[in-house]
């Protein structure tokens, strides 16, 4: 049951990301002048519409999406107010059959509250105003749950101690060989809940700190731990072994270990805090996105059977289901896991912000990119003193659009498929 209500709250969250991002686009359109005759979450047939004074609201069937509808997208033929020329190249009937179909649907009483009009600085807005509302929503997401619930951070308590040390290689299980060596630290006698007040007649202040001292030391060393109220002084005899170095994890280096896992604690985040985290979490999320197409290979096995990978790309299906899980997730409290599912919608429109902001047609990115040439060359011309070369004609880039389309059609079903037959689990 909880699955299912966990699935449930989720994708209505995911359909608010949509409506949110449209509702961005919708807001400024009105703002500048823009006449929008749609205002639509999800494509295919209409479930429910409202129609108020000029714009039709609505949900459709496939909650892969949204959209509003703006009239004038395309500006008419140089000469022609709207026009259509006939032609037989394949490309050259599709520009004039987009640009036919934008034209019929602009009113006489309305042909100066076309989009093409508006100046490139306002279309950008437009264009540019959807996505930043679901970074808005990224941003506000992390930014309440650091600053109000916290972070999980190592802290200098002990939380697991490591009975007996295995090679690398090892099977992960909690049980050891009866030949495997005591760990440093059981051997020492260090104990869950074990407070690390000083190591090697140093005092420590921190996790990051005591990790680097650690790693750093060798033979036996003096460390005070606080146990019960009493300070107890501790002689563990540091193992050198090879561990991934903190600053690049694809180099090892030999480092002294010592067997033991910190505790973790919520702290929250001071502004400077949340920014540094959200940062590093754009960073991360954009190189997802840019790794996207070599994840093609891995999402065909995992249709095919193969183990998938948890960080492998998921769509609304597969978001979705591990919002289900999450809400499952029996070792975790209620409240940690809630917040645990904002989270995951806030990395959704996190997302959306990055994958919209591509400059490729019919992304939102492709017709900021088609406003900031247009003003390029409009400011070209005026400092050579030419003619204004006027609107940009994003028409002629149709058949890129359509090209576009079809690939993330086709990237969208192979995801879907591949969270159907073979879903992302939470560890």
């Amino acid at each position: 049951m909880l699955v299912v209500l966990g699935i449930a709250i989720f994708f209505f969250g995911l359909l608010f990301s949509i409506a949110w991002h449209e509702l961005g686009h919708l807001a400024t359109a009105k703002m500048f002048g823009v006449k929008v005759t749609q205002y639509m979450v999800g494509f295919g047939r209409t479930l429910f519409s409202r129609q108020g004074r000029e714009t039709e609201y609505g949900v459709k069937a496939i909650p892969l999406g949204g959209y509003i509808r703006m009239i004038g997208m395309f500006p008419p033929k140089k000469d022609e107010e709207y026009g259509r020329t006939a032609s037989s190249a394949p490309w050259r009937a599709m520009v004039e059959d987009a640009r036919q179909a934008v034209a019929e649907e602009v009113r006489p009483e309305d042909s100066h509250r076309q989009f093409y009009q508006r100046k490139p600085w306002k279309r950008l807005i437009v264009m540019a105003a959807g996505p930043f509302m679901n970074l808005i929503l990224a941003v506000g997401i992390f930014a309440s749950v650091l600053m109000g619930y916290g972070q999980a951070e190592p802290t200098t308590t002990v939380g697991e101690v490591s009975k007996c040390v295995l090679p690398a290689d090892a099977p992960n299980t909690q049980r050891c060989p009866p030949d495997a060596p005591l760990s440093p630290a059981a051997q020492a006698g260090l104990r869950p809940g074990d407070e690390i007040v000083s190591f090697n007649g140093q005092p420590v202040r921190s996790w990051e700190q005591l990790r680097s001292t650690i790693r750093d030391s060798s033979g036996t060393v003096s460390m005070v731990v606080e146990r019960g109220g009493e300070r107890v002084t501790l002689t563990p005899t540091l193992m050198q072994t090879q561990r991934p170095k903190i600053d690049d994890p694809e180099e090892t280096v030999r480092v002294g270990f010592l067997g033991f896992a910190p505790d973790t604690a919520l702290v929250r985040q001071d502004i400077a805090g949340v920014a540094d985290r959200i940062g590093g979490i754009i960073g991360m999320t954009a190189q997802k996105v840019v790794e996207l197409p070599s994840e093609v290979p891995d999402l065909v096995g995992a249709i095919a059977g193969q183990e998938r990978e948890q960080d492998s790309p998921v769509g609304i299906v597969g978001a979705s289901r591990l919002g289900g899980q999450v809400l499952s997730y029996d070792e975790a409290s209620v409240s940690a896991r809630l917040i645990m599912m904002v989270q995951l919608l806030a990395g959704v429109n996190l997302s959306l912000f990055l994958i919209n902001m591509l400059p490729l047609l019919p992304l939102d990115g492709g017709h900021i990119a088609g406003a900031l040439w247009e003003s390029a060359r409009r400011k070209v011309a005026w400092l050579f003193r030419r003619p204004d070369p006027g609107p940009f004609d994003t028409a002629k880039l149709m058949p890129l659009a359509y090209a576009v389309s079809l690939v993330f059609i086709a990237y969208s079903l192979l995801v879907l498929v591949a969270d159907i037959v073979n879903p992302v689990t939470l560890s």
